[in-house]
């Protein structure tokens, strides 16, 4: 394995206190088992016959995520506050029950405050209450999507005054559940956390629609997104193979990332052309977008087009501004699209039927699919197992379809992106007929 990564937990110290679960360390005897520190798991696990043989450091494997005989804090001890960041997502609800409920029934953790509208709510000027959980709060909140804390950009740089909050809160563990920019703010607060020799947990949650947080298999709320769009893409065939030349432009979730365009794709059957990030393209020329476009609609009479967010911003004025999260503005791929397709078949007198569906804001505040919901209540839990041991600077990942605890470091230091060369962008191309190159 590449030196390039470290794996290592840190831990606020010596996890000393028997946990009030009643957990077993025997195989086989029909109980549940806790987790030890030593359990872990390769992350690369690709190889040839011609490699040989591999050995490991403790730091370049993955820890195992679940409970621990011995933990850090005394429950009857612990202050805990949840946090949910950036844009929504189906599944914060989920969560945020699921470390609830972990915290209150696990372990008898009953001071929990919910600390609303992101990282604002910890910095005084905007005189934010908190919002206390228990059971009874939180027991029916993943029926309906969004997020009961609320959630807002920005506000993740203003570390020392975030910190100051934490202390006057007299928190001991902060769950941050968002995506990159949260997870970077969580371990600047971390940092800071240790500069002022605190033992105070922070423990981040992954969260980004677009799938794209390194070291985890998928992020929560992704395939919701999937199924959502999916819905969308049958509608939008529907009306263009209902009129003459028609054309279903759908653009979905993914500034950086393709992975809802393709997987929506696959999952639909449908859909003619996938326009993503990580595959440039050109709209003119013999070999571009808009001459296949005209050849598919004179070969079948009608196409579909999805679209990820991020795609063909080179062909674009894209603003220089950048929003509250520190993220470049984009420019409306989906919007561009449809006025140079209309363009360019009106300059042909070629007639089109051309419908434009934007269903983003619709699918990322939609409730949590069946499997996004049993995603979040094990990411919860397996969060909540890991603070009461002691672990910080950590977010939760599923890497070879095993619960782990990845360092935040690692985890930010780069995004996920559709690989080109993948079988995920052979098979959409295959499923779409659209050339390689365009």
């Amino acid at each position: 394995m590449s030196t390039q990564y470290d794996f290592s937990v840190p831990t606020l110290g010596p996890a000393k206190v028997n946990s009030p679960i009643d957990y077993s360390n025997t195989t086989g005897d029909q109980v549940a088992n806790f987790v030890d520190d030593n359990q872990r798991i390769i992350y690369d696990v690709s190889s040839s016959p011609e490699a040989g043989e591999r050995s490991f450091t403790e730091n370049e494997l993955l820890e195992k995520a679940g409970p621990r005989q011995k933990i850090y804090f005394a429950p009857g001890h612990v202050h805990a506050g949840i946090v949910t960041c950036g844009g929504l997502c189906p599944g914060l609800n989920d969560v945020i029950r699921a470390i609830t409920r972990c915290l209150w029934y696990r372990y008898g953790v009953h001071r929990i405050s919910g600390i609303q509208f992101g990282y604002r709510g910890l910095l005084p000027e905007h005189g934010v209450p908190t919002l206390p959980l228990n059971p009874d709060v939180v027991d029916d909140i993943h029926r309906i999507g969004g997020t009961i804390l609320g959630s807002s950009r920005g506000g993740g740089h203003r570390t020392e005054e975030l910190v100051d909050t934490i202390e006057r809160m007299n928190l001991n563990i902060l769950f941050a559940i968002g995506g990159d920019g949260t997870q970077k703010g969580a371990l600047a607060i971390a940092e800071e956390i240790e500069r002022r020799w605190l033992k105070i947990a922070v423990i981040g949650i992954p969260k980004t629609i677009d799938n794209d947080l390194s070291f985890t298999e998928k992020s929560f709320g992704f395939e919701t997104a999937v199924a959502q769009a999916t819905h969308v893409v049958f509608g939008a065939h529907a009306e263009a193979h209902s009129a003459v030349n028609g054309i279903g432009l759908v653009k979905v979730m993914g500034r950086d990332a393709g992975f809802i365009a393709s997987h929506t794709a696959l999952a639909s059957h449908e859909v003619n052309f996938v326009l993503i990030p990580e595959v440039p393209f050109e709209l003119h020329g013999d070999n571009g977008f808009l001459t296949h476009l005209e050849r598919r609609l004179a070969r079948r009479n009608h196409a579909v087009i999805v679209v990820a967010e991020g795609a063909g911003q080179h062909l674009l004025d894209s603003p220089e501004a950048s929003d509250a999260s520190g993220n470049r503005q984009y420019a409306d791929i989906g919007l561009f699209l449809k006025n140079r397709i209309s363009e360019h078949f009106s300059e042909k007198d070629i007639e089109i039927n051309l419908k434009y569906i934007d269903p983003s804001y619709i699918i990322r505040s939609a409730p949590a699919a069946p499997t996004d919901s049993v995603y979040c209540s094990r990411l919860g839990h397996n969060a909540v197992h890991a603070a009461m041991a002691g672990k910080t600077k950590i977010l939760m990942g599923l890497v070879n379809n095993t619960f782990v605890h990845v360092p935040i470091q690692m985890a930010v230091a780069s995004r996920s992106r559709v690989d080109p060369d993948s079988s995920l962008w052979r098979d959409v191309i295959e499923s779409t007929h659209q050339p390689v190159r365009m």
